[in-house]
């Protein structure tokens, strides 16, 4: 049996797997975070000193909305939010852990990094999704 290659993000410099973190950009000018890295600045247009940051896994629904219709092989309904994070950056994710009426603006989240496939050499790609805090079934 060939050996597997252990689970790695799915795109490189977007995710660390343990500690699970995502992986922002920081200016060293104006200490504008963001996600994704970026080469520049948003907030200044400065292009250095830009640093890689680790945000911080805890945050809270800023806004969300409940797909009911997806292509064949996706489990709906499923609950798509806007995350606020501590950093001041507000980050696009599923939600999970909690019935989709039951998701509130306001409501704590934690990133939970989740394996959905596996690439050519057979190593498990993780991407990531956020739990809620605290979990309600339907």
């Amino acid at each position: 049996m060939p050996a597997v290659a252990a689970a790695r993000p799915f795109r490189e410099g977007l995710l660390k797997l343990t500690p699970p973190r995502l992986l922002g950009s920081r200016c060293g000018r104006c200490a504008t975070v963001t996600f994704p890295p970026r080469e520049f600045c948003p907030g200044c247009r400065a292009v250095e000193p830009i640093t890689e940051t680790e945000l911080s896994p805890e945050g809270t629904v800023y806004s969300f909305t409940v797909v009911r219709q997806a292509p064949p092989g996706i489990e709906v309904p499923y609950v798509l939010a806007y995350i606020d994070l501590p950093e001041g950056v507000r980050v696009l994710g599923q939600v999970v852990g909690v019935a989709p009426e039951a998701v509130t603006i306001g409501v704590g989240v934690r990133l939970e990094p989740t394996a959905f496939g596996r690439d050519g050499d057979g190593t498990e790609l993780v991407g990531y999704r956020f739990r809620a805090a605290s979990e309600v079934t339907a």
